[in-house]
């Protein structure tokens, strides 16, 4: 299972990358904005820079037990991503978790710009 996400900066598609992510666990719509968590992965290159955003994303939500609405990236260069998780901690009456994504892989992991698009791809396990 993968996410395909694309964004006029690179911090856009990070940031929709790990929403897309999430959304796999559960409905975006279904959560509501109610706390936050700081994020911040680094990396040698673009893609295992990805990859380790992703996965520290998603250790907050298995340790936490935290669901995510919206993500926002204000820091990503070729070598560190910080970013917030807004949404709240999982509540088992409202919210139908879909899918147990475990990891981000880097088999399939790309990131590239092209005329002006960043475009970004990343596989996760279940």
């Amino acid at each position: 299972m993968g996410v395909h996400a694309w964004a006029p900066t690179r911090a856009g598609a990070f940031a929709q990358a790990a929403l897309g992510v999430f959304a796999l666990i559960a409905r975006p719509e279904e959560i509501e904005e109610r706390e936050h968590r700081e994020v911040r992965a680094q990396a040698d290159s673009p893609e295992r820079l990805l990859a380790g955003w992703i996965n520290e994303c998603l250790y907050v939500h298995e340790i936490e037990g935290f669901v995510v609405c919206r993500v926002e990236v204000d820091t990503c260069t070729g070598s560190v991503v910080h970013g917030i998780l807004h949404g709240e901690e999982i509540d088992s009456a409202r919210h139908r978790l879909r899918a147990n994504v475990k990891a981000a892989t880097l088999r399939g992991v790309s990131v590239v710009e092209s005329r002006g698009l960043h475009d970004v791809r990343v596989m996760v396990d279940q």
